[in-house]
């Protein structure tokens, strides 16, 4: 018997006469769109044009998509039988934090020859991450994908009699894992503390975005033990090893160094030169 309270027929996809819309592709988009304009929000507060934010953002989104299909092929390399269908993306499979190294790969160049400092972009960037993701996350609901491993779990997901946009780990009537859910609640949670911090005076430029970069690496080590994917023998997924390197250098940072390079030469400059330790009257 199991204890899964989730129980709903997903919808793979939408039929509006010749067109197919997946409603996973189009939660992503208005996750970007959505994250796009909570970044405006921090942006113009800090001066930035909003033509050059649409620019990175332009920049940002190409990336994104490479980058994502660039991390789920070297994932699944094993899965495709010749190099022409590593380029097949509307056949599926992209990563979230391929895609979210590539969109800032390609994006933050874009405001750094303006002239923009980097850590404050970054945490402008991170509550709108956030929001994406969750919103995000709901096109994978609907669609039933990335569903995990077999569970009794009350939030487990009940297989059912119906097409799932990734294979039912358990047979039907039986649950499994539902990582997108999980991932959903974390990013949500994120978001929220984020934003409660985001209008603290006393931070250094950098501490948002490490602290995104903790928490969020931190719920996808944990969550992917709930999936079903490759490992290659290493005991991690792809996507955990990227999440735990991001995990353990954004926690060292927050804890170790508690400051950013940037942030502490622009302080140095700040400070008055008769009010420095060791100046003369």
């Amino acid at each position: 018997m199991t204890l899964a309270l989730l129980r709903y027929t997903p919808i793979v996809e939408w039929h509006l006469g010749p067109l197919s819309i997946s409603p996973h592709g189009l939660g992503t988009a208005i996750g970007f769109l959505a994250g796009a304009r909570l970044l405006l929000s921090t942006t113009r507060r800090l001066g930035i044009t909003d033509p050059l934010v649409y620019a990175a953002l332009t920049r940002g989104g190409i990336g994104a998509v490479i980058g994502a299909r660039v991390a789920y092929v070297v994932n699944h390399l094993g899965s495709f039988d010749s190099p022409l269908e590593w380029v097949q993306i509307w056949n599926g499979g992209i990563s979230l934090l391929g895609g979210i190294a590539g969109g800032l790969a390609l994006g933050l160049p874009v405001i750094r020859r303006a002239g923009v400092r980097l850590w404050p972009g970054l945490d402008g960037v991170a509550p709108g991450l956030a929001l994406g993701i969750a919103i995000g996350r709901v096109g994978d609901l609907v669609v039933a994908d990335h569903l995990g491993k077999p569970t009794r779990f009350a939030l487990g997901y009940v297989c059912p009699d119906a097409d799932t946009a990734s294979p039912c780990a358990a047979p039907v009537g039986q649950a499994v894992h539902q990582p997108a859910l999980y991932d959903l609640i974390a990013a949500a949670l994120i978001l929220a503390l984020l934003l409660a911090l985001r209008s603290r005076r006393r931070r250094y430029d950098g501490f948002l975005a490490l602290l995104f970069g903790a928490l969020y690496g931190t719920a996808r080590l944990i969550e992917d033990f709930f999936r079903v994917d490759e490992t290659h023998g290493s005991g991690l997924t792809g996507s955990q090893w990227a999440a735990l390197t991001v995990a353990a250098v954004s926690t060292w940072w927050l804890l170790g160094r508690r400051c950013t390079p940037e942030w502490k030469r622009t302080e140095r400059r700040r400070v008055p030169v008769g009010s420095q330790p060791g100046a003369g009257p």
